[in-house]
């Protein structure tokens, strides 16, 4: 029997949202073993001046629990 646990992390890019969730992705892959997925869960952006300065994706990250 298997156990998927997941954790939630915050991306951040000044390029793109789809570039936010790589970032998160590639931070959890530095440390996690067996991460199968992610869910977008949320994007938003911080504005500065009229525009957007940084994006945001709101990860929940996937990865099975091993013996």
């Amino acid at each position: 029997m298997s156990v998927i646990k997941t954790i939630d992390l915050v991306g951040v890019s000044t390029e793109s949202w789809r570039d936010a969730a790589h970032k998160a992705l590639q931070e959890a892959s530095k440390t996690l073993r067996g991460v199968e997925g992610f869910d977008v869960l949320d994007t938003s952006a911080v504005v500065e001046d009229g525009e957007i300065s940084e994006y945001h994706t709101h990860v929940r990250i996937k990865f099975r629990i091993t013996r």
